[in-house]
């Protein structure tokens, strides 16, 4: 397996930038709804950071996977596992359902969509 270093890079930036936002900024659109969007890219570049091939439909697999993520955030799962209490998993993990939540990982699946049409015809 190779790594694809474009994606690898950028998924880096990515990364850095979700740590920035989730540990410094504290305002009323960044965080609660660019950083969402940002999650399904990051998790995108991470994948096709190991794999050749576009993946048609990699966009809507993050996206259920992350409202999955968010309907298990619904039944409180971080305490039903016992990890409240330990921060860094709480954050990682999601604490607070939000339905606008899973709008945002929608128009990040659709960037996405939009990206894989656009540059898989080149």
């Amino acid at each position: 397996m190779s790594v694809r270093w474009k994606y690898a890079v950028a998924f880096i930036c990515l990364f850095l930038i979700e740590i920035i936002i989730a540990l410094y900024v504290d305002d009323l659109w960044v965080r609660p709804y660019i950083g969402d969007v940002l999650v399904v890219i990051l998790l995108y570049t991470l994948i096709r950071s190991f794999t050749e091939k576009p993946k048609r439909y990699l966009p809507i697999y993050l996206f259920l996977f992350a409202s999955g993520i968010e309907l298990l955030q619904y039944v409180k799962w971080v305490t039903f596992l016992g990890l409240q209490e330990n921060h860094v998993l709480a954050t990682i993990m999601g604490t607070t359902f939000d339905v606008k939540d899973i709008g945002c990982y929608a128009i990040g699946t659709l960037l996405l969509m939009v990206w894989e049409i656009k540059w898989s015809s080149k």
